[in-house]
């Protein structure tokens, strides 16, 4: 972190620490927990979304420990997800930042926590009983700064990743902490003496989906609206639902994002006042996750469900609101992107049990196919200078990006490795693209669905290794469309979580 963060880090810890109420954001309280510890302190920074937590205490091993928790109580099974550093330069190389569980505040409480040591050393560490010696599973890598760890029934899982890279994973079973505990985060310095420091940000705690979810899945859980600044990796929750919210893109003034909602609406996400406007999109109100705006951002192209012609069918309306233009006579007919003169719109098509890439004139008219190869094909996205349309391809036995000439020609594998990669959206000054990526283990190739270990991938137009930008839990509707801001700075896409319990 350079000197300019840190400084800025201990005035707000300061001035923040002179106020009478504590504040803690989503958590419920803090303390130190152990016996006679040095105490420590614990500051929300709204303004930045950090938890900047100081902490100290021998160790947190052995038969007891001694350290700084920031903790709320939780009941079910979670999923917790940060990015943490250290402050400073370290005294102690045990000292520790990281997620923990524990049955009771007490010293000697069973527990389970995924942490970061200051030499770099990234672990799961568990004790099974009250008073037990703690056990420990270390990772294959180090100085790990995401850290995820989830709980599933009496198991728990520990994710971690050096940022950009995808996660090393580690877990442990049949540790019985009760169903209510409490979580949080924690910072030990390993010196009774000495007070260390942890920063945390892109705090967040999901409640999963209860079950396995499929391509049939309801989508019914909560929905965070989340933007992230692509140079930093930053992330900023800025609207929050409690049923599922879909597919975010900028309009082309950057001034909103356009989404669909459960209800099968379309919805003008104004960022300024953070309020949603319902768009008139006339009769068709059944309206998925496909859905495009025009390159000039006058008009939107719609994918709405229509029983009778087949499933999906595509419409244009304009962004400001009207009556909708039917473009595809049968379906299903998914949208996904608008060629940058206008004149044709590009989408996945089923036609004679076969689903292929189509182009048809954005004003209607014939369709042409465009792929051919047995297998789905899918997502297809004009680049900004309408040389190519990238789209995602299971031909090679799992999905993966391919590009090919607007006319069909040439098609050219992009990605080639071991995720299933869905909706590559490219940036507006065609520099780069993004796109989401399943892992493996997660999904049979060619299907996406809700409620996943997702991650979201950028990799230059020109090539090279794809990095991670945002570690999600979500899937289908997260990033289905293109969802750059106009500046190619940032991108805008959907987290979920059960926000009902």
């Amino acid at each position: 972190m350079k000197k300019s963060k840190l400084l800025f880090l201990w005035i707000t810890l300061i001035l923040w620490n002179t106020s009478d109420a504590q504040k803690t954001g989503i958590f419920d309280g803090h303390g130190d927990i152990g016996i006679n510890v040095k105490p420590g302190a614990a500051t929300y920074i709204p303004e930045s979304g950090q938890y900047v937590i100081s902490g100290a205490g021998e160790n947190v091993w052995a038969d007891h420990d001694e350290f700084h928790f920031v903790w709320k109580k939780m009941k079910g099974d979670f999923l917790l997800y940060t990015k943490a550093e250290f402050l400073g330069n370290w005294v102690t190389y045990h000292r520790k930042v990281g997620w923990m569980v524990r049955k009771s505040l007490d010293g000697n409480s069973p527990h389970v926590n995924a942490v970061e040591h200051g030499d770099g050393l990234t672990s799961l560490q568990f004790r099974r009983t009250a008073g037990a010696v703690t056990e420990e599973i270390k990772s294959k890598i180090t100085k790990a700064n995401i850290i995820q760890l989830e709980r599933k029934g009496s198991t728990y899982t520990m994710r971690v990743a050096k940022y950009g890279e995808p996660f090393v994973t580690e877990q442990v079973t049949n540790i019985d902490l009760g169903d209510e505990v409490y979580v949080g985060l924690f910072v030990g310095s390993h010196n009774a003496d000495v007070i260390e420091t942890g920063v945390f940000r892109d705090v967040r705690i999901t409640v999963p989906f209860n079950g396995d979810a499929d391509n049939s899945t309801q989508m019914t859980l909560g929905s965070n609206l989340e933007l992230m600044d692509i140079a930093s990796g930053d992330r900023q929750i800025i609207y929050t639902v409690p049923y599922s919210i879909q597919a975010p893109n900028y309009t082309n003034d950057g001034k909103s994002l356009i989404f669909n909602g459960s209800d099968g609406l379309i919805y003008n996400f104004d960022l300024k006042s953070r309020t949603p406007r319902l768009i008139n999109t006339g009769t068709i109100k059944s309206n998925n996750n496909d859905h495009v705006l025009s390159f000039d951002g006058k008009m939107i192209g719609l994918s709405s469900t229509v029983k009778e012609l087949g499933g999906s069918i595509i419409y244009t309306v304009p962004l400001a609101g009207g009556t909708p233009n039917q473009i595809t006579p049968k379906g299903p007919s998914y949208l996904h992107g608008w060629s940058p003169d206008g004149k044709s719109l590009v989408f996945c098509g089923e036609r004679n049990g076969e689903y292929d890439v189509y182009k048809v004139p954005a004003t209607g008219g014939t369709e042409v196919k465009l792929t051919t190869e047995k297998g789905l094909d899918d997502g297809p996205e004009y680049t900004p200078d309408g040389k190519y349309i990238y789209f995602n391809s299971v031909r090679s036995g799992l999905m993966q990006i391919w590009r090919m000439k607007p006319d069909g020609s040439e098609q050219e594998q992009v990605t080639t490795d071991d995720f299933n990669n869905w909706f590559a959206h490219i940036s507006p000054d065609g520099k780069g693209m993004v796109f989401l990526s399943f892992l493996k283990e997660e999904v049979v190739p060619g299907v996406h669905p809700p409620y996943k270990h997702v991650y979201i991938r950028y990799v230059p137009i020109t090539g090279g290794t794809p990095k991670v930008l945002a570690y999600v839990y979500g899937g289908q509707g997260s990033i289905n469309t293109p969802s750059w801001s106009p500046d190619s700075k940032s991108i805008a896409f959907i987290s979920n979580s059960d926000m009902t319990k």
